[in-house]
């Protein structure tokens, strides 16, 4: 408990910074938040003059404010003229969606590789599984996406144009009918496997590496003059303890994924936070690109907190 608290404490400091460096990073992009602000929209004087007070008063009032309450629905998107918790909460389930599916099959399959490599050093499948993961490890998500879509989307040659190439439901199916959800998967298909042909190096990689230090343990010769199977050995013993620096890799690429998916998102035009933080960054749109950013870190600051919760409670020497 002890250390669970400290964790917590450390990770709130973290997000007091991040409050801080979000409000003074934004007023600190030049142009007229004024003019952007109310771009296409007809306001009268007086309505002008009452932001232009409004964003005049002193900037201590102004970070109390925020301080007071960051995640206030009282500032508007200035590209969608509504509050910006209600633009970003639309736009959160399809990235979870994706998120939470990328990850699952990353994790797995990087997993699995790991440990028939590890245990396996030098083998031609450890060899070629290394190759492979690095070289698409290598690959600009970006880049990976364009080349998917261009294969499997369009169709070139022997490659068959099957998947659609944006959006998460087809025009006229219902959303939540056994139809719609398979067309939902359908949609999620060619990000889903971008995401996780991206993210597999990492997994099997680590796991690898993991495991390679746990086969030169002396409990593991110790299991093997107890006379258990092979198998037995890494099964029982080698993986359960190698797999402890991958569960913390899970656990903080759910927070850094969810905004490096702004690629991603963008070419596939899957409507999640980043095809949203791409609209924002276009429009500008500052209150949203703040509200976005802070929403960002956020995840990661709590993802790095159940990380190290987690592999402390698996692993006690962690606590000590």
């Amino acid at each position: 408990m002890g250390y669970v608290v400290r964790r917590v404490l450390t990770g709130l400091g973290t997000m007091a910074f991040v409050l801080v460096f979000n409000f003074f990073l934004f007023r600190l992009l030049p142009g007229d938040p004024i003019s952007l602000y109310t771009r296409g929209r007809n306001m009268d004087r007086e309505q002008l003059r009452e932001l232009r007070r409004e964003l005049n008063r002193p900037v201590g009032e102004q970070f109390l404010g925020y301080l007071a309450n960051p995640f206030s629905s009282g500032v508007d998107s200035t590209q969608f003229s509504r509050p910006v918790w209600d633009v970003i909460g639309d736009y959160v389930w399809p990235t979870l969606v994706l998120l939470v599916t990328a990850t699952a099959l990353s994790a797995i399959i990087g997993i699995a590789i790991g440990i028939k490599g590890g245990w396996r050093r030098g083998s031609t499948f450890d060899r070629t599984s290394t190759g492979v993961t690095l070289t698409l490890y290598a690959m600009p998500e970006f880049w990976l996406g364009m080349v998917l879509l261009i294969l499997f989307s369009t169709g070139v040659g022997v490659f068959p144009g099957v998947f659609p190439s944006g959006g998460t439901l087809t025009p006229g199916i219902e959303p939540w009918s056994v139809e719609g959800v398979l067309d939902q998967a359908w949609h999620l298909t060619l990000p889903a496997l971008t995401l996780t042909l991206a993210y597999l190096a990492e997994y099997a990689l680590v796991m690898r590496s993991s495991l390679l230090d746990e086969v030169r343990q002396d409990y593991l010769v110790t299991a093997r003059a107890k006379g258990l199977m092979d198998k037995l050995v890494r099964r029982r013993h080698a993986v359960p303890n190698a797999l402890l620096p991958t569960i913390t890799l899970v656990f903080l690429n759910i927070g850094f994924v969810v905004s490096g998916a702004i690629t991603v998102e963008t070419v596939f035009s899957w409507p999640g936070l980043g095809l949203l933080s791409y609209q924002a960054i276009r429009g500008p749109d500052i209150p949203l690109l703040q509200a976005i950013f802070l929403l960002f870190s956020l995840a990661v600051v709590v993802a790095n907190i159940v990380a190290d919760v987690a592999v402390a409670a698996l692993d006690p020497r962690v606590r000590t």
